[in-house]
């Protein structure tokens, strides 16, 4: 798996940017308030050709650079997070304060970016601080204050999925770098608790978990979405109506070109396509640990943890949230949703993981002792 696992890594993501581009074609065209049909699929098309290139660069990018920059990417992701709440920058959109607009650059979403800036931030302070992962300060306290900043600018955003799955990376990085887990399980119950308390207090949060317990009585308000997904799966059945044959997408079930373009998957393309999709992302995941566990430094395999995470984890929610079986979020469907930050920032993570297979070190093999086989050697 080691020597092959940046092949089968680009494999999988392949397939989910080739089945993205495929279910854009099905669902774009229905788009409503569009200049052309077909626009998000070619925008999408353009920023897989950018994130391709991207995704080279970043895996020769060197890992000093990355390890001395760190303080000045999280301040600079920091700012751009602040950003979406300064008038003339913030683009608010379905009531969250998730988007910017900037000169030359267009509309995108700092969030994207802050994942990245986090698994660096962390991978890089755990390689400085590597023989002190198990103190309370350094281990825990200044690294958990770091990864904090941006992480709660984005819970003010509304995003809160977005916060939450990069809680779970940072929690992941935490505990593989060795952080006591005395210090882990009491915060990771607060921070749960303190979830709990945030979507409880919040009337349109809440509404979400009231629709999700029972979606048959709410399916004309909140529980539509998890509704018409749910009616999508059925409709395909085992083999699927057949590629662009599906109804839902007419809008009944909205934002199917994004967020619920898996439950198309599923209407169109039948069940060995959404299990296809789930092994993919399975693949992912087995790859960046096989990268992780091979890496040379500590930096490295923080990263591949970490890089790993923001790709499945994403992937796992969105799974989750179409099928019911979470209240409905809005993350994407990684590599397959609409989306030209996600996707941009996901290429990326897969450039840099290959960067780290490319450094990590060969997996040594010795030879077994042959029978009857004497060897000399003379004592100075």
């Amino acid at each position: 798996m080691h020597r092959s696992a940046s092949i089968i890594l680009c494999t999988a993501v392949a397939a989910l940017v080739v089945l993205g581009l495929v279910m854009l074609t099905s669902t774009s065209a229905w788009v409503k308030n569009v200049e052309y049909e077909y626009k998000l699929l070619v925008r999408q098309g353009v920023m897989v050709g950018v994130g391709l290139i991207g995704a080279c660069v970043a895996s020769r990018v060197n890992p000093m650079w990355m390890r001395k920059a760190w303080p000045v990417a999280l301040a600079a992701t920091c700012v751009l997070l602040a950003l979406c709440f300064v008038p003339g920058f913030a683009k608010p959109e379905f009531g969250a304060n998730r988007w910017i607009q900037i000169p030359l650059l267009g509309q995108f979403q700092p969030s994207e970016l802050a994942k990245i800036v986090i698994v660096i931030a962390m991978a890089a302070w755990f390689a400085r601080w590597q023989t002190e992962t198990g103190t309370f300060w350094r281990g825990f306290v200044i690294p958990g204050v770091i990864i904090a900043i941006p992480i709660g600018l984005i819970a003010i955003e509304t995003d809160v999925g977005s916060a939450l799955s990069l809680s779970v990376t940072a929690g992941a990085i935490f505990f593989c770098v060795g952080t006591r887990l005395f210090y882990l399980v009491p915060t990771a119950l607060a921070g749960i608790g303190g979830a709990v308390w945030f979507v409880h207090s919040n009337d349109n949060r809440w509404s979400r978990i009231v629709a999700w317990l029972d979606l048959e009585q709410h399916q004309l308000g909140k529980g539509m979405q998890q509704w018409r997904a749910l009616l999508a799966f059925g409709n395909g059945g085992p083999d699927g109506v057949g590629l662009g044959n599906g109804s839902e997408k007419f809008g009944t079930l909205t934002f199917a070109y994004s967020d619920f373009i898996f439950p198309v998957v599923g209407e169109e393309l039948g069940l060995p396509f959404t299990l296809g999709t789930v092994l993919c992302y399975v693949v992912i995941a087995v790859c960046g640990c096989s990268i992780a566990m091979q890496a040379a430094t500590i930096f490295d395999r923080c990263m591949a943890i970490g890089l790993t995470c923001i790709v499945v984890v994403p992937a796992m929610v969105n799974i989750a949230v179409t099928t019911a079986a979470f209240p409905n979020d809005g993350l994407p469907l990684p590599f397959v949703s609409f989306g030209g930050t996600s996707l941009l920032i996901s290429l990326g993570a897969i450039g840099l993981l290959c960067g780290i297979h490319r450094r990590s070190r060969p997996a040594e093999y010795r030879q077994l002792p042959v029978a009857g086989m004497r060897s000399y050697a003379v004592k100075l």
